[in-house]
């Protein structure tokens, strides 16, 4: 099991944060998703054999949010 922290732009509220973290738990592999709005950041617990850290980033860019760094 990993987990990464990743910083978010575009989250504009308090939903933002909620639509992206269930977009991210439904993501095959990934064990469990904390978006925090406040901090613009998604930490991410993932089975690396199972999902990649760019499909991760996709996930978030397909949502309609841009990954930091």
């Amino acid at each position: 099991m990993k987990n990464i922290d990743l910083k978010i732009e575009g989250m504009h509220c308090e939903g933002c944060a909620k639509r992206l973290e269930k977009v991210l738990n439904n993501v095959e592999g990934v064990e469990t998703a904390k978006v925090i709005f406040e901090e613009k950041c998604a930490s991410v617990e993932y089975k690396e054999e199972n999902v990649d850290i760019e499909e991760i980033k996709e996930a978030i860019v397909d949502a309609g949010f841009e990954v930091i760094g």
